[in-house]
């Protein structure tokens, strides 16, 4: 009988329990590779990160800025109507284009 002490070249041999640590390694890799990549969340690296947070759309920032006095109605309504013109209509409308 043959065994691992007493192997003669006849076949496989030893070398055969290499070959279940080859594949463990391989989908190991796989499995850090998705990780790092595909299954990071909604976000992948595939897509660019918007440098805006989310929520503060133009109309949004504007809307605060007017309500903090930072800008007076006049400045609001020129500001709206190029984001309106740049962006199409607005999900509120501004009634007069």
């Amino acid at each position: 009988m043959n065994t691992l002490a007493n192997w003669d070249g006849g076949g496989p041999g030893p070398w055969i329990l290499f070959f279940p640590l080859i594949w463990a390694a391989v989908v190991v890799g796989v499995v850090t590779l998705l990780r790092r990549t595909v299954w990071r969340g909604r976000r992948g690296p595939w897509r660019a990160a918007d440098p805006r947070p989310t929520g503060d759309s133009p109309l949004a920032v504007l809307g605060r800025r007017f309500a903090s006095g930072e800008i007076d109605e006049d400045e609001y309504w020129r500001r709206l109507s190029v984001l309106d013109e740049q962006f199409g209509r607005t999900a509120g409308g501004s009634g007069t284009a």
